[in-house]
Formats: C-alpha cells, sequence, structure tokens
C-alpha cells in the first residue's frame, strides 16, 4: 500500500497501537481492546487484498509435448514414489544402518530397469525426479530419460531445474526423423543442448559417418566445452570415417579438444595419427631395450603428447609413455618377433635401465584405449597370482580397466577366481566392472568369502564397501542361500565385541534388499508385452 492510497493512515495508525499495546495508546486508537485490534486489521488486510488491481496475465505455456511411451505399471509407480522418497529404515547407534533396505540405493536400479521396458515416469512423479537428479548427478542421465519430454518442458519454468537444459540426451524431447534433413537442420542449427546432443546420438546411430558431417556445419561457432562433449560422442560407433574430422581437430583452439581428439585417433589402429605413434615408439622400443626420446617436437605436441610432466615424473619417461599407449598394440608383433601378447609381457625388457614399470603401464593404457581383449589377458595374468607379481600391473584400478574390455562371462569368472584366491579385501574394485546381477561362479564366490570373513571374525565394517555392492548386485535369487546366515551366533574369543551380531544384521539387510529387488523388477514387468522399442539391455 502506498503513502498516497486511502486508508494508509488508518493501516499506520494499527501498526502503532499494536507495537504499543492498545492500553498504552492514548485515546484508544480504532481499536480499544486487543480483539478490536485484530478484527480490525483482518478487516483491513482483506480491504487492502481486494483493493491490488490484478496485474496483466503472462501468455499461457504451451502444453507439454506428447509422450508417447507408456506409464509403469501402477505397482511400480507407487514404488518409484517410495524410492524418491527415500524411506529407509532407521540407523543404530554407532552408524549402524540397521537391516532395513536402503531405498535410495535402490533408485538407480529401478530406472535402469524403466529404461528397458521403454516406460515413462508418471506425470505426478517428474517434479521429484527431477528434484532427486538436482540433488544426485549419478542419476541425471536415466532420471532425466525417464522424465523425457514433461520434464523438459517443466525444467525451462523452473530455474532449479536448468541443469536438465544442458543435461545430454535425457529428456530432450521427441526428436525428428533422422532421415527428415531440414527438420534435424533446424534442430540442429536452434534447439537446445540437450536436444542438440541428443539429435548428434540418434544420427550417430542412424548413420556413422553423418554426426562427423553435421559437426563441421557449425563447428566453428560452437563453445569450447560443448566441442568437447560433441566429440566425446563420437567414442560410440568410432571408425575410419571419423578421421578426416578428428584429423583436423588436432589443431583447435581448445587443448582439451586436441587431446580428445588425438585419443580417438589413437583408438584407430589405422589412422595415420596412430601410424605416427607407431613410428616413434618403435624407435623407443625393442629387444634390445628402450631409449625415451630425448625431446617433444612440435609434431609429438601436434599429435596430443603433453610436454610437461606432473609432479614426481620424468620428461623422458612421461613422453614413453604417452608415445607407446597411443601406438597400436599390433605394431609390437613384429618388433619382437612375431611373439604374441604373453610372451611380449614377460621379457625382461631393460630391465637393467627401470623402464620395464614404465613400459608395461603404457601398454596397460593402450589396451584398454584400444579394447585388446588379448593384450588385455597378458598384462592381467592369472587371477590366483598375488597382485603385487602381476605381468602388467599391480595396480587394481588399472586391473579394473583391464577388465572391462574382457567378455563378461570371462570378466566375472576372472574377479571370481581373484576372489576365492585372495578374499574381499582387495576386490572391491573389481567388482564394480562385472555385470549386474553377479550370477553363477561370481555370486557363489562372494557370499562364501563372505561367510569366511565372518567365520574368522573379521571386522564387520570392514566389508560394509562390499556388503553394500552385494545388496545393489548380487542375484536376488542367491536370498534363499543366504538365509541361514541371517542367524547371530556368539562372539568368537578374538573377534570385535559385538561383530556377531553386526553380521547378522548385516545377511538379514542383504536378504532382505535382495527380495525386494525381486519385487521391484517383477513389478516392473509388464502384464503383456511391450512393443519392441530397439532398447538395448544395460
Amino acid at each position: 500500500m502506498d503513502k498516497g492510497d486511502e486508508g494508509y493512515g488508518e493501516w499506520e495508525e494499527l501498526v502503532a497501537t499494536a507495537l504499543l499495546g492498545t492500553e498504552r495508546r492514548r485515546g484508544g486508537g480504532p481499536a480499544g481492546s486487543p480483539e478490536a485490534l485484530l478484527d480490525a486489521a483482518a478487516v483491513h488486510a482483506v480491504r487492502r487484498r481486494a483493493g491490488l488491481r490484478p496485474a496483466e496475465a503472462g501468455p499461457r505455456p504451451d502444453p507439454a509435448p506428447r509422450d508417447p511411451r507408456p506409464a509403469p505399471p501402477e505397482a511400480a509407480g507407487r514404488r518409484l514414489a517410495q524410492l524418491l522418497a527415500g524411506r529407509s529404515g532407521p540407523v543404530n547407534g554407532g552408524g549402524r544402518r540397521g537391516s532395513a533396505p536402503d531405498l535410495t540405493e535402490l533408485l538407480p536400479q529401478w530406472l535402469a530397469a524403466a529404461a528397458r521396458h521403454g516406460y515413462r515416469s508418471p506425470a505426478a512423479l517428474v517434479p521429484a525426479l527431477l528434484d532427486a537428479a538436482r540433488a544426485r548427478t549419478d542419476l541425471r542421465p536415466q532420471a532425466l530419460a525417464l522424465a523425457g519430454t514433461r520434464g523438459l518442458w517443466l525444467a525451462r519454468m523452473n530455474p532449479d531445474w536448468r541443469f536438465a537444459l544442458r543435461g545430454g540426451s535425457g529428456g530432450a524431447g521427441e526428436l525428428p526423423a533422422v532421415t527428415d534433413r531440414a527438420a534435424v537442420e533446424r534442430l540442429w542449427q536452434e534447439g537446445l543442448f540437450a536436444e542438440r546432443v541428443a539429435l548428434l546420438g540418434a544420427v550417430r546411430a542412424h548413420e556413422a559417418a553423418a554426426a562427423p558431417r553435421l559437426l563441421t556445419t557449425t563447428w566453428a561457432t560452437e563453445r569450447a566445452e560443448d566441442r568437447l562433449m560433441f566429440l566425446d560422442s563420437l567414442r560410440v560407433g568410432l571408425s575410419g570415417d571419423d578421421e578426416p574430422f578428428l584429423e583436423a581437430a588436432l589443431g583447435d583452439r581448445s587443448r582439451n579438444v586436441r587431446a580428445t581428439a588425438a585419443e580417438l585417433l589413437s583408438a584407430l589402429p589405422t589412422s595415420a595419427l596412430a601410424g605416427r605413434m607407431a613410428e616413434r615408439a618403435l624407435a623407443c622400443v625393442g629387444p634390445e631395450g628402450v631409449t625415451p626420446p630425448a625431446e617433444c617436437d612440435a609434431g609429438m605436441l601436434r599429435d596430443g603428447v603433453v610436454k610437461r610432466p606432473p609432479a614426481g615424473r620424468g620428461e623422458r619417461a612421461w613422453w614413453l609413455g604417452q608415445l607407446v599407449e597411443a601406438a597400436p598394440l599390433s605394431c609390437w608383433r613384429e618388433r619382437f618377433g612375431g611373439l604374441d601378447p604373453a610372451e611380449i609381457v614377460a621379457l625382461p625388457v631393460a630391465v637393467g635401465d627401470g623402464w620395464t614399470e614404465e613400459l608395461h603401464a603404457a601398454w596397460c593404457r593402450a589396451a584398454v584405449r584400444q579394447r585388446d581383449a588379448p593384450w588385455s589377458r597378458a598384462l592381467l595374468g592369472p587371477a590366483s597370482a598375488p597382485p603385487a607379481a602381476g605381468p602388467g600391473t599391480a595396480s587394481l584400478a588399472e586391473r579394473a580397466k583391464l577388465l572391462e574390455t574382457l567378455p563378461h562371462a570371462e570378466r566375472a569368472e576372472w574377479v571370481a577366481e581373484f576372489i576365492r584366491a585372495h578374499g574381499l579385501s582387495e576386490a572391491f574394485q573389481l567388482l564394480g566392472v562385472c555385470v549386474v546381477p553377479w550370477a553363477g561362479a561370481l555370486g557363489r564366490a562372494v557370499v562364501d568369502a563372505l561367510d569366511t570373513a565372518r567365520d574368522a571374525g573379521s571386522y564387520p565394517w570392514s566389508f560394509s564397501g562390499v556388503m553394500g555392492l552385494a545388496e545393489r548386485c548380487l542375484d536376488p535369487a542367491e536370498a534363499n542361500r543366504l538365509e541361514a546366515l541371517t542367524t547371530a551366533v556368539e562372539d568368537l574369543p578374538d573377534a570385535a565385541p559385538g561383530a556377531a551380531a553386526y553380521w547378522a544384521e548385516a545377511f538379514q539387510r542383504l536378504v532382505s534388499t535382495l527380495r525386494l529387488r525381486a519385487t521391484m523388477l517383477a513389478e516392473l514387468t509388464p502384464a503383456r508385452p511391450l512393443p519392441d522399442r530397439g532398447l538395448v539391455s544395460a
């Protein structure tokens, strides 16, 4: 209310009376008692609101685009609401989680299963889904994909959800047919970033070579961070057809873009960059020993070699590693007289000069980059061997990366053998790269190792990470076999006090979580088969 408005003075008088008190206000004012003061204030408040002139109505937003995907079954929708609310069992004293499942950790699996079935989010849950994606970046791709067109529509109206507009393909809306060149060009030129990323992925899936052609039309005007993300999307379906575009990107003004282009080219064994790197690497490494490069010349810089090493690394060792990891692994067979990868790795190359560890680490990175399973097997060695005696690397993080190049079944068997030989204490990172659910030998190895750790009186909380991973990854069919482990027994003489009860509680939570996962997946199964949408199982 402005000072010139009618009734302003009376309102000020009411405020003054309320501040001083009706008994202290001389003359009683407009309200001589507390009751009268409140009545007068109520009347005046209604009068003030009624007297406001309504603002001009803004334009009504367009309706949300139609999402043709089906909603999940009703029971699955209720489960999603429960998971988004994150209602879990109480945490006991001392940080113990109790025996109830942690619902928030089941949300990613629900989203992944819903994506496999081709569902959209129930409309009423889209706001909560966007809030969850805002709070947890690990949920964003799947959450935004489930939210779909309605999620993107809502994100334009709420600043808290603006992240969804640059959140990749999730929530990008309905795309034009990739064969409609005019519509593709229009969306590529005018669309939101999320829509453009999704469009690029769709074009790439339809015709791999069309993606770099589309990128070329706007490349010079894109922001550096956008160029980097667009370039990174070429990892899917990477082929020799991408080489001209990537070779040109070696001259990009952004150092990160240049480095990514070089990395992608080195993953193409027949590319010109891979050939140049092979020539340099072969000049440095052979049966006679290792001679690292003496300098980092202009050609090496253009091909993505970083000149300045990180702290603690020597320049020549740093340059050598970059050359070897970018060279095609196929070039080493001839250089070492026709030996296979296992035989090459076993050679005591330049042990006296101290280059073996540097060379093997670079070969590990090359095997991961080039997805070369034979070299990965050679560098991993037998799972039963002590980790420190690994032929390629003792690093469990590097071993996990090498395992990812192997077929799923072989990967699971290797990790199961590792657990049987070495237990669970060093297996956490390796388990993280195994396909879910852990079935067969791997699931049995994990359960047996947990049981062995309990019987040995080990500290139970030292296995909390593996136990949490097991809750998310074990095959739900293991629940019945685990039932026998849920009964508390007396503490062993050398065990930590209360360890037996903790183990029983942890196994109870594991069993209840596995059964909840089984129920959750069953709820998502449609009553009748859905039409094939070309979805790829995770």
